[in-house]
C-alpha cells in the first residue's frame, strides 16, 4: 500500500539513520542526482531500488519519482535522507489511511533538530509539508520558496498531528551556506505556480515582497516572537543562519539575480 521515496545526493552520513526506521515491509526507491560517496551502496545493502536522474528541483525530481520510477503502490511517503519517521506515524498510516479514498495529500509537521539538539520554540511550529500522497492524483509544482515545492490546489489536503524529525544541520556551515545561497536566488522572484496550494507563511510572504525590513523582522520572529531564546545557543544560531538567508535574498534581489 506504501513506497517509501528518498532522494539522495551525497548523502551516506545521514542515509543509515533514516533506512533503519523505515518498517521492513515497505518497499524503499531511491532517487539519486549524483552521489560520489557511498550512499547508493548503503541503499543497495537495504535492498532499495535504485533511480538516477539530474537534478532538476525538488517539485520535478518528486514528479519523477510518481512517473517513471515503476511504483505500484497508491501512496507514496517522501522522505529526505536527514529524516526519521517515527513507528506511530505508520501504524497510524495502516490504521487510518491505507484504505481510505478522502484524501489526495497528508501535510506532516517537521521537528527541527541542529546539531542534534531539538529546537522547540525558534523554527515557529508547526511546519507542513505535502509527504504523503496519493499516486495517482498528485503533482508537485514549484513555489516561490528556496526549497521549491507545493502540490496543486486541486489536490484534496489533510493535515497530521505526527511529525518526524528532521536533523537538517550538524554545523556543517559552509556547505549550508553554499546550497542556501541557490536557494535564495530561487526566492527573489517570489512567483509561485499559478496551481500550487500556498500556506498562510507562504502568502504571507508573498505579501510581504522584498524589503530590508525582513532580514530584520527575521531574527525578531524566530529569536523573539517564536521564543528562539528559550532554545539557548541553538535558538540564536538557527535565528542567526535564517537571518543570514534572508539577507542573502534582499542582496541578490538588489543585484537583480535571477533563477533559471
Amino acid at each position: 500500500m506504501l513506497t517509501v521515496v528518498i532522494l539522495t545526493q551525497n548523502e551516506q552520513a545521514n542515509l543509515p539513520g533514516c533506512l533503519a526506521a523505515i518498517p521492513e515491509r515497505y518497499p524503499i526507491v531511491i532517487v539519486d542526482s549524483g552521489s560520489t560517496d557511498d550512499t547508493l551502496a548503503i541503499a543497495k545493502s537495504r535492498g532499495c531500488r535504485i533511480y538516477s536522474n539530474p537534478w532538476p528541483g525538488f517539485a520535478e525530481q518528486r514528479n519523477f519519482a510518481i512517473n517513471r520510477c515503476d511504483i505500484g503502490t497508491p501512496w507514496l511517503l517522501f522522505v529526505d535522507a536527514d529524516e526519521i519517521y517515527p513507528q506511530a506515524f505508520y501504524d497510524w498510516f495502516e490504521a487510518e489511511m491505507a484504505g481510505s479514498d478522502a484524501l489526495d495529500v497528508l501535510m506532516v509537521p517537521s521537528i527541527l533538530y541542529l546539531r542534534g539538539k531539538r529546537l522547540s520554540h525558534a523554527p515557529g511550529y508547526p511546519i507542513y509539508h505535502p509527504r504523503l500522497v496519493r499516486r495517482e492524483t498528485t503533482r508537485f509544482v514549484q513555489n516561490h520558496t528556496g526549497h521549491g515545492e507545493a502540490v496543486v490546489k486541486s489536490c484534496r489536503i489533510g493535515y497530521s498531528d505526527i511529525p518526524y524529525d528532521h536533523y537538517f544541520y550538524h554545523g556543517e556551515i559552509i556547505e549550508w551556506m553554499h546550497k542556501h545561497v541557490g536557494k535564495a536566488a530561487q526566492e527573489v522572484q517570489l512567483k509561485p505556480t499559478q496551481d500550487a496550494l500556498m500556506t498562510t507563511r507562504g502568502r504571507l510572504s508573498v505579501l510581504l515582497g522584498r524589503s530590508w525590513i525582513r532580514i530584520i523582522a527575521r531574527f525578531l520572529y524566530h529569536y523573539v516572537f517564536r521564543g528562539g531564546f528559550m532554545d539557548g545557543a541553538a535558538g540564536l544560531e538557527f535565528a542567526l543562519m535564517f537571518t543570514w538567508y534572508e539577507a542573502t535574498i534582499y542582496m541578490q534581489a538588489k543585484a537583480g539575480v535571477q533563477t533559471r
